[in-house]
């Protein structure tokens, strides 16, 4: 499955993207912030990513800007099983941060998300991480008002995590909790 942004190609991971996605990911900062992902991050670990099975009910994407010599990987963006449901999670490569890339490509998996049938999507962020949480803002998740511990395989520990759900077609609304 494909999805095209404005500015960027969403495409499934492939093998030949391992060292591209090893080089944008294998940063303390990046998978600090994720659930998912450790760390140290080895370029094993993005070859186990690209060559994984993935549910197409669950699609999970690089985020590539296209150029004239091909396309240039500057994260990920998907969806995953999680106890709660259904939930979206992405990265950015360093370099790419506070572009918007984040929230354009996150706005076009919610699209995909819709036309699979989904109708209620969460994510979470890390307390220390204020910036997803501005993006999931964005994008109109709704604060739950709870914090919860989340396993980091980064940090090898539990984190707080903020949780947000977003409703994509009339079911049950959350109010907005005041930040």
């Amino acid at each position: 499955m494909f999805h095209v942004t404005e500015r960027l190609l969403l495409r499934p991971a492939w093998p030949e993207d391992a060292d591209a996605l090893f080089g944008g990911i294998a940063d303390e900062a990046i998978v600090r912030n994720l659930a998912r992902a450790p760390w140290p991050y080895l370029p094993e670990h993005a070859r186990e990513f690209v060559t994984r099975e993935t549910d197409p009910r669950m699609p999970a994407f690089l985020m590539t800007l296209p150029g004239s010599k091909g396309s240039r990987v500057i994260g990920a963006v998907g969806l995953g099983d999680h106890e709660d449901g259904v939930e979206l999670g992405y990265w950015i490569a360093r370099p790419f941060w506070g572009r918007g890339y984040a929230t354009e490509a996150a706005r076009g998996v919610l699209e995909i998300a819709r036309l699979l049938g989904h109708r209620k999507i969460t994510a979470g962020h890390f307390l220390d991480n204020p910036a997803s949480g501005r993006v999931l803002r964005k994008l109109g998740f709704v604060p739950t008002g709870r914090a919860v511990p989340r396993f980091s395989k980064g940090r090898g520990e539990d984190v707080p995590c903020a949780l947000y759900r977003l409703c994509l077609d009339e079911c049950e609304k959350v109010a907005p909790i005041a930040a």
